[in-house]
């Protein structure tokens, strides 16, 4: 008998018809013998529309308030679906985040997972009972429901799976795995038998939107393989573990990423400790930063330009405004981009893939503004409205066979 952990996103249960076919998937896994612990999201569109609610009401909520009422998506599905097993005949119980032992950080919005009480979980368990509980949620130390952010019921899964040893954590989406790019607007994309924990981290936090970067940094830390698979059909998808590493490079995958300003500060005084400055009062911010390139300006001075997501764009030019004393012309805000990436571990050890990426930008005529590389990445900022051509040439350079 294993310990099984299932979760399962919104558009898998987003009508009855869906959360009876998730049923299904949940008692078939039960009546082969196993212990099962369900993560369940709110049903499709249920946390947008919860959100567009809020803002008919005050245009600037407290995150206090936000996470009272998000968390309330997440209520309705677990009953749902505990509704939808017992007409299939199997013992369940449906668990709130807090319920379940989920003690997080107290950033409304945004927490973190500091600990799980497993102890209501397993008495559940001992009790043959399948446990479906409410992902992207938990509890503060003031007694305050809290959320994990978006994409937070990948973490939750994963937490679970860690903090109970499950032999397996199986994450359902509306594909049937991890690909080479996103297969609904790629043909030719190809579904990857297994990927390893960096590979996947970088392809999540490049755009890829099959699972949370957050819950890949918690599975390579404590261990715990995932596999990606559909909800819609029943057949093998991709896992994702420690894969020993190889000679040969393998290009995993192709991303694209829209949700991108590239910010842009000249004439900033080009002495010792401002990038620094800059960089640190971002960081205060809680603002990810990504592609930096600094170039010498003119006058002894020096520019610096880098990529930030849109949603944080206007922190960061404030931010800039309260630590430098320069001209609002001197503060370009620059939304109309995307980033394209190839991830595949190795690329260090391995020239031209660069070069192979460029030819495949230039042969299509698309213009590189920015470029970022790591060893297992290589990332362009180029002009929004060649996102989509640059994917399909990028990934028929790389799988054209």
């Amino acid at each position: 008998m294993s310990l099984i952990v299932q979760k399962f996103g919104g558009s898998s249960v987003a009508d009855a018809e869906r959360v009876m076919n998730v049923a299904g998937i949940i008692t078939d896994t039960y009546r082969q013998g196993n212990d099962v612990v369900v993560v369940v999201s709110a049903q499709g569109d249920t946390t947008d529309d919860l959100i567009e609610k809020a803002y008919e009401i005050n245009d600037k909520p407290s995150k206090r308030e936000m996470d009272m009422l998000l968390t309330s998506g997440e209520q309705i599905s677990i009953a749902l679906l505990a509704m939808a097993i017992e007409k299939l005949g199997c013992p369940v119980v449906s668990l709130l985040g807090w319920q379940a032992g989920f003690n997080t950080s107290s950033a409304y919005g945004q927490a973190r997972i500091k600990s799980i009480k497993s102890d209501r979980l397993k008495a559940e368990l001992d009790h043959h009972n399948i446990v479906i509980v409410a992902g992207f949620q938990g509890i503060n130390k003031y007694d305050d429901l809290t959320t994990l952010g978006r994409g937070g019921s990948d973490t939750s899964a994963v937490a679970i799976a860690a903090a109970l040893h499950a032999d397996r954590c199986q994450i359902f989406t509306d594909v049937e795995g991890v690909f080479t790019a996103d297969p609904r607007k790629v043909k030719d994309a190809i579904k990857l038998h297994e990927i390893t924990y960096d590979e996947m981290l970088e392809l999540a936090t490049l755009g890829a939107q099959v699972l949370n970067n957050r819950s890949v940094e918690m599975a390579k830390k404590y261990n715990v393989e995932i596999e990606v698979l559909s909800s819609l059909k029943r057949v093998p998808g991709t896992v994702v573990k420690e894969v020993a590493k190889m000679e040969k490079m393998l290009v995993r995958g192709v991303t694209k990423d829209t949700d991108v300003a590239r910010i842009s500060v000249t004439n900033i005084p080009n002495i010792p400790g401002i990038a620094f400055k800059l960089f640190s009062k971002l960081a205060q911010k809680k603002i990810n930063v990504d592609i930096i390139l600094q170039s010498v300006g003119r006058d002894d001075t020096k520019d610096i330009t880098f990529t930030v997501s849109k949603d944080n764009a206007q922190t960061a030019i404030e931010a800039i405004k309260n630590t430098f004393d320069i001209e609002e012309k001197d503060i370009i805000c620059d939304t109309s981009v995307a980033k394209i990436s190839v991830v595949g571990a190795g690329m260090e050890s391995h020239p031209g893939t660069a070069s192979k990426m460029f030819e495949a930008l230039f042969e299509n005529d698309i213009n590189i503004d920015m470029i970022s590389t790591s060893e297992i990445k290589i990332s362009v900022l180029i002009d929004i409205n060649d996102a989509d051509r640059a994917v399909l040439a990028v990934h028929r350079a790389f799988f054209n066979n």
